[in-house]
């Protein structure tokens, strides 16, 4: 198991449209185990392989957050703090996964990204869905979704197509985020 390099905006790499999972084997796994270890140490609640450079589609995601006091965690959280226990960690891995039934109603998530960091803005996706995917056997799961694991699940699988959360904000407000970011790596 190692950390993996998160590429950043604006590395070409994050525009790589995912090719397909065909093998299901040890060499997964260990993406795998690597994306939720490098996923944790961000820290984060979801990854998708490009993000670390490896254009398959293969994402994570853990909702769980580790500390009640920790701050909002990168991928999407809903502005607000919650007070709650430390739960435990409920890893999921989704590989190949589509989206079959999304709701004609939208719902508006503040989202942030590992790939464009302490950037949030608020985008609006279909508030429900239902997803198809399969776990690390390639055995198939369908499931219907709401909530911050709708708008999660949809936030990774864009990064498949070579999308970011950015790219559905207007011009202006891409730039306005870009520039943001840029000052404070300049700061850094």
């Amino acid at each position: 198991m190692a950390i993996r390099e998160i590429l950043e905006v604006p590395d070409p790499r994050l525009k790589q449209i995912s090719a397909p999972v065909t093998q299901f084997n040890d060499e997964l796994r260990d993406l795998v185990a690597d994306l939720f270890e490098t996923m944790y140490d961000a820290p984060g609640i979801g990854l998708a392989a490009v993000q670390v450079g490896v254009p398959l589609r293969v994402l994570v995601i853990d909702l769980q957050p580790e500390d009640p006091d920790a701050e909002p965690v990168a991928c999407a959280h809903d502005g607000h703090h919650h007070h709650h226990q430390p739960t435990k960690r409920e890893p999921q891995v989704f590989i190949n996964p589509e989206i079959l039934a999304p709701s004609a109603d939208l719902k508006v998530y503040n989202e942030g990204c590992l790939s464009v960091p302490e950037m949030y803005a608020e985008v609006e996706r279909p508030a429900r869905i239902r997803a198809r995917w399969q776990d690390l056997d390639g055995k198939v799961h369908e499931e219907d979704m709401d909530g911050l694991m709708a708008t999660c699940l949809q936030h990774e699988m864009d990064h498949l197509e070579g999308i970011l959360f950015i790219d559905h904000l207007s011009r202006l407000k891409r730039g306005m985020v870009l520039k943001k970011l840029e000052k404070l790596r300049r700061a850094a």
